[in-house]
């Protein structure tokens, strides 16, 4: 049988070495052979979602958001998300949970992404290696039982998060909707060097293009997270559930763009100097 491998990458001559020329013009994951996602874009159709938005500690807040991120001093919001994506360039057909938070960049209004657990190998790698999404292995789920939207989080054998909403009680301004989903996104890119050290520490930008928005809704709803050593999501606790919404929608996720190199701060080059003397 033939097949054709659309954009995988194939061996070369028989016998012929792998040259240097020929890594670069092939490396843009892995494993080089058979990387575990393909190039963008990545277009996801009929992406729903179930955001929860609660009112959390603001210490506990403050202690997990990173410089030069700033949170709204007034409100310590979370936003607990449930996203199941049945058609996505790529990778497939998968679920996504975690928690993003509200924050400001150089006057900016975006959010900030926490953590999130999916079931998709590819998107689990892609997402760490190309944006920096704090992406781990897990088995969330997003659907509708009779009259409720109903999103659960386990990890391993342990329910972890479960949140709920009443199906499509009222209809939301979508010009509302389309500005949250156009602000800016901002991730922490942590990938390490082979003694251990950080060989990059970033904050990523990122935005949602293409946006189509097939319906929002709101209704009751509640969330209820369980404390876990390895999916600390109770580790934000809910004090106040604010609101809720339930989105559909088709859109491309854009590739991001560096915005702050913490390797390159005065602080951390100062450290380095200091480090090498050490070692002269």
């Amino acid at each position: 049988m033939v097949v054709n491998k659309v954009n995988q990458q194939m061996p070369n001559e028989e016998g012929v070495k792998m040259q240097e020329k020929e890594i670069l013009e092939r490396a843009f994951a892995m494993p080089l052979t058979s990387p575990s996602y393909p190039p963008g874009p990545y277009r996801f159709v009929n992406r729903e979602y179930l955001i929860i938005t609660y009112r959390t500690d603001p210490a506990k807040l403050r202690a997990v958001v990173p410089e030069p991120l700033e949170l709204d001093q007034r409100e310590a919001l979370v936003k607990y998300e449930f996203i199941r994506m049945p058609d996505s360039n790529g990778f497939g057909d998968y679920t996504e949970s975690g928690q993003v938070i509200p924050v400001s960049f150089r006057g900016r209004k975006g959010s900030y992404t926490h953590c999130m657990f999916l079931n998709d190998e590819g998107p689990i790698a892609g997402g760490r290696e190309l944006w920096g999404f704090p992406k781990k292995l897990a088995q969330p789920t997003l659907h509708t039982e009779v009259d409720t939207l109903v999103g659960t989080l386990d990890y391993g054998p342990l329910r972890v998060a479960t949140g709920t909403m009443g199906y499509k009680h009222a209809e939301v301004d979508l010009s509302h909707v389309r500005a949250s989903l156009a602000a800016p996104n901002f991730l922490l890119k942590i990938i390490p060097h082979v003694d251990g050290t950080p060989r990059i520490c970033e904050l990523v930008e990122y935005h949602l293009e293409d946006v189509t928005i097939k319906g929002a809704w709101t209704g009751p709803a509640a969330l209820h997270l369980s404390p876990h050593a390895l999916a600390p999501v109770a580790d934000l606790p809910i004090l106040e559930v604010v609101s809720a919404i339930h989105i559909v929608a088709d859109l491309t996720l854009g590739l991001g763009k560096v915005v702050h190199d913490y390797l390159q701060q005065p602080s951390r080059r100062l450290l380095r100097a200091r480090d090498m003397s050490l070692v002269d």
